[in-house]
Order: C-alpha cells, then structure tokens, then sequence
C-alpha cells in the first residue's frame, strides 16, 4: 500500500448536507472516502471537517490515486 502524500496546500471538496432528524450540517470530504463528520453550524463544520481530514491522512493508506472532483449536478425526476 501506498502512503498517501498530501501537500501543505493541498484543497479538498467538502459536500455539505443536513440531516433532517437533527437539523445539523454533515460534510464529507469528496477525494477522501468515508471522511465525514457533522456540527451543528458552518463555522464548526470547517473546524470539525479540517481535524477529520488530519486524523484520516495520519492514518491512511491507499492502494489507488485520490478522486478527482468534477462537480455536482441536479438531476429532476418526473413522479
């Protein structure tokens, strides 16, 4: 496996949503699977998303290159 090596600059995509049981902000980190984590307003999100991603990269290891993000797109389906 291969450790994965992130610049001091490196950028992340965050996706942002909120959970409708408790109304807080869920972020997860797009090129970094199953790196997530909630708070209750933006402000903390960041914070709490910035620690989420030092703990991910301390520990991970990835067999295949980080996910590229393209963007998002809204689809509308007919009920």
């Amino acid at each position: 496996m291969n450790k994965i090596v992130i610049n001091h600059d490196q950028t992340f995509t965050m996706i942002i949503e909120r959970d409708p049981e408790s109304g807080w902000l869920v972020g997860e980190v797009v090129e970094l699977r199953g790196c997530m984590t909630e708070a209750p307003d933006l402000v903390a999100l960041e914070r709490a998303i910035q620690e989420a991603i030092g703990g991910y990269l301390d520990v991970a290891d990835l067999e295949e290159p980080l996910s590229e993000f393209i963007g998002t797109m809204r689809i509308k389906v007919a009920s």
